[in-house]
């Protein structure tokens, strides 16, 4: 169990949607809470009304990840709460992808998490009481959508490692407790991704605002940036591993671990005699 109030923490992508709805909750439990974010006017405006430290990082390079964990150790003296959750998530078909598409998504939701594990690990390693380390993916990793394979992607590589970061601290240092956030449908600003996408650099992904298309999301529950915060502050004090945001959507994660069940009942163990295939 992760102790919340007293601790310092931060919160990539907390300039805004999830990240601030957790640096929030986290804040009002007590944390000293440190955000950062790539856009300067809206980071200053969010840290300023939320009464806490800002800083400016690019979670895709390992160089400025790296200057944000020595900057708050320097003036925070450690962290204890790690959440990595800057994220872009535009659409677009993996047939008309350009590798520029699936290099900035990567090197954004998979390789920004990567750097913030790679940089503040030690640091929660370090301390005699440990820490937690929140993962941002997605239920598109557990239930991918037509239209979001490179987001998908991403979001399944996080929580393939974050699976793997827990076995193994569980192993070396059970004092890190570690949580995979798999939000729903959440309002945040994440259908405007494209306006931090590095300039001059073909595209063939689109922005989309499911929450202004009825049509695409019919049924959906959507929460507050603040509902999922609270989600995960509970994880954290728990020391849950999983953070579900949506627990009516198990339906869609039932349905892919039963065809998954039924491929591995479909076919003989090795030792059998091989069968012809239909």
């Amino acid at each position: 169990m992760t102790q919340i109030s007293g601790a310092i923490a931060v919160v990539t992508g907390g300039a805004a949607g999830i990240g601030r709805g957790i640096a929030e909750t986290l804040r009002d439990e007590g944390a000293t809470v440190v955000i950062a974010d790539i856009e300067q006017e809206a980071l200053d405006r969010a840290a300023r009304e939320l009464g806490v430290e800002g800083v400016r990082v690019d979670v895709s390079d390992a160089a400025s990840v790296a200057a944000l964990a020595g900057h708050v150790v320097r003036v925070h003296g450690g962290v204890d709460i790690v959440v990595n959750n800057a994220g872009v998530g535009p659409q677009g078909r993996i047939a008309d992808l350009t590798l520029d598409d699936w290099r900035w998504i990567l090197d954004v939701n998979l390789l920004g998490v990567i750097h913030g594990v790679h940089a503040f690990l030690p640091l929660l390693r370090a301390n005699p009481a440990g820490g937690h380390i929140v993962n941002t993916a997605s239920m598109s990793a557990f239930a991918p959508m037509p239209g979001l394979g490179a987001y998908a992607a991403s979001k399944a590589g996080v929580a393939a490692l974050t699976e793997v970061l827990a076995a193994e601290l569980a192993e070396d240092a059970p004092d890190i407790g570690v949580t995979l956030l798999t939000p729903g449908s959440v309002h945040t600003d994440i259908a405007r991704s494209l306006r931090n996408r590095p300039a001059g650099t073909a595209q063939a992904l689109t922005d989309v605002d499911f929450a202004a298309n009825p049509g695409k999301t019919a049924g959906a529950v959507w929460l507050t940036p603040g509902q999922v915060g609270r989600v995960v502050a509970r994880a954290i004090r728990n020391d849950d591993f999983y953070a579900i945001t949506h627990p009516g959507l198990l339906h869609r994660v039932e349905t892919r671990h039963d065809g998954i069940r039924r491929a591995f009942e479909a076919y003989p163990p090795v030792a059998e005699a091989p069968q012809p295939l239909d």
